[in-house]
């Protein structure tokens, strides 16, 4: 059974033209068994029309504070009977009343008074989507606790192709039941008392005072590691070359060079009882840097680079034998073969892979979906959710073998299987 089996959903469509991929949207989660309350502004009525709503949804979609007179304050009752409100398409004029506190229309004022999760899915032109009080308003957002679907990069209205495009609307289906799902679970403190160490971000290799060689890797899948590992009772220490906020209860050290990294680590890592290596590492970093900005006209240079230090190796090395070291391997072919092969070769206890190919997984994106290997042959299985569910999945597994390893980790979102 679904986890919005049950559950009030009010589903939010604002005026962009992804309002369209709304409508499966609300078909899934009406299939899910959720009971779905549709709300439209007055701009996404110009894409859409209620009426498709209105015959797919639980209940008549609604598009005005004053339409409905038997509900004279619909926003309070919306919001105030609401398990989740999922916003799908979210334009950049909702994100900006909505961090403003502007209630200008229904929907605001249901995101304004809402007490339950919201989750918001993001659509727009690329330089809508960089321009930086978007981005500002993202942060501020989910600085109070807003979840984000980020939007993807794709083919855009008019022709373009860029970082904006909506969802896929399975991808939105799964970040809601991941939420819904997550919100339930009574809080743990199953590591209270155990110091955690994690890794996040992707490296950056200067070339001279401007380039760098790098990844993207934006650092949200070991921010999520932390506050999770933090929240179960913890003392985290996070290692980052992302900007990503977190808890104040973490302890940060920013870094950005692979060696800056590995300094941190091997200084860090010693009394850890959970090493969990997250980030992406560069393999290889340029033998010189230019002490100035490279020219142009000065003609193609030549850049010969020499490998990094492998501290996943190193920590392998060096683990004591009480500690659970957790490797990552980001593939685009091969999965299972070439985390196998990982796993064994660093020493590490688990080896978390995922197929960065994939739509909605890996780098950038709000989900991800992966395979956490063990050295006794399991393979679990995470399906496509949000990050923080996988950082659930990977400490769960995590405990097993801190616990012997003998029995199933608790609590797995995904499904197990043993190799023979």
């Amino acid at each position: 059974m679904s986890e919005l089996a049950g559950r009030r959903v009010v589903l939010g469509v604002s005026g962009g033209i992804a309002a369209y991929k709304a409508v499966e949207v609300c078909r899934r989660l009406v299939d899910a068994g959720a009971h779905v309350a549709p709300v439209m502004t007055e701009s996404a009525t110009n894409f859409v029309g209620a009426t498709t709503f209105s015959a797919l949804a639980s209940e008549p979609a609604r598009t005005s504070l004053f339409a409905d007179s038997a509900t004279p304050i619909p926003h309070t009752q919306l919001a105030q009977t609401a398990d989740l409100v999922l916003v799908a398409p979210c334009t950049a004029k909702v994100l900006s009343a909505y961090a403003s506190g502007y209630s200008h229309d229904l929907l605001t004022n249901v995101l304004i008074a809402t007490r339950a999760p919201v989750l918001l899915c993001p659509a727009m032109h690329t330089e809508m989507w960089e321009h930086p009080a978007v981005v500002d308003n993202v942060a501020l957002l989910r600085s109070r606790g807003v979840f984000f679907v980020d939007p993807e990069v794709g083919h855009l209205a008019g022709g373009d192709v860029g970082a904006g495009r909506l969802a896929d609307p399975e991808t939105i289906v799964a970040a809601a039941e991941a939420l819904v799902r997550s919100l339930d679970r009574d809080p743990v403190s199953d590591f209270e008392g155990k110091t955690i160490l994690v890794t996040a971000g992707g490296t950056r290799e200067p070339i001279d005072p401007v380039r760098f060689l790098g990844n993207r890797s934006s650092g949200k899948q070991g921010h999520a590691i932390a506050e999770e590992a933090a929240a179960r009772g913890a003392k985290v220490r996070l290692v980052t070359s992302s900007d990503l906020t977190a808890p104040a209860d973490v302890e940060v050290t920013r870094v950005e060079t692979a060696a800056e990294m590995r300094a941190a680590v091997m200084a860090r890592s010693a009394d850890a009882d959970v090493v969990i290596m997250a980030a992406a590492v560069a393999d290889f970093t340029p033998a010189s840097v230019s002490e100035d900005k490279i020219k142009k006209s000065d003609g193609v240079p030549s850049i010969d680079l020499v490998p990094t230090v492998d501290i996943l190796a190193a920590l392998g090395d060096n683990k004591a034998p009480q500690q659970v070291l957790v490797g990552f391997a980001a593939e685009t072919t091969d999965l299972l073969a070439n985390a196998a092969e990982k796993l064994k070769a660093k020493n590490a206890d688990l080896l978390v892979a995922n197929n960065v190919a994939e739509d909605g997984v890996g780098f950038e994106h709000d989900t991800n979906e992966v395979v956490i290997l063990s050295t006794d042959g399991r393979e679990i299985h995470v399906p496509l959710t949000d990050k923080r569910s996988v950082a659930r999945a990977v400490l769960d597994a995590a405990k097993g073998c801190q616990d012997g390893g003998t029995d199933k980790p608790a609590n797995v979102l995904g499904a197990e299987r043993r190799n023979t």
